[in-house]
């Protein structure tokens, strides 16, 4: 396989996963999105994996340009990592409009940055000590695994399923 159809199926790939996230902020209940029961509320979940997936799309940590409305903190599902002694950041809830629109520039950013990308360069980011395959292949589970998570709940909160998405 040439890196041009490794770049294409990995195309593929984000966009199934962010159908399926797209799915479950579309389906959420206003109740659950912002549900504090949890330790983690359903909002934030949804943010975070947006952030990550947009964040790890860039070529470096430095090269990375935070969408407009981030909040400080907001990333993180608890405390920072590293920083044991910091309190964990209490960000205000985004609106579902809000995780939707950042949802859009993150889709647009995978159609634009991942065709393109050298797959054998480093990840750019100094705790990922691979290359930029992995790299995709590590956002795509990291994706995946919150997508899961956020199904799940839907399930378990309100009945309702997320239907997978193939990819084609």
């Amino acid at each position: 396989m040439d890196a041009l159809s490794a770049q294409q199926h990995f195309v593929k790939q984000y966009l199934a996963a962010l159908a399926m996230l797209r799915r479950s902020i579309d389906a959420c209940p206003d109740a659950v999105w912002l549900d504090v029961q949890p330790t983690n509320a359903f909002w934030h979940i949804a943010y975070h994996t947006v952030f990550y997936t947009h964040f790890y799309l860039h070529p470096s940590e430095h090269e990375f340009v935070p969408w407009m409305k981030h909040q400080k903190g907001s990333n993180h599902l608890g405390a920072r990592a590293g920083a044991t002694n910091e309190p964990a950041s209490k960000p205000t809830p985004y609106p579902r409009a809000d995780v939707l629109e950042y949802w859009d520039l993150c889709r647009e950013q995978v159609a634009q940055r991942v065709p393109d990308d050298n797959l054998e360069a480093e990840s750019g980011f100094s705790w990922l000590p691979f290359n930029r395959f992995e790299l995709h292949l590590y956002t795509v589970r990291h994706l995946a695994h919150h997508t899961g998570q956020l199904a799940d709940r839907l399930r378990s909160a309100a009945n309702i399923g997320i239907p997978w998405e193939r990819g084609v």
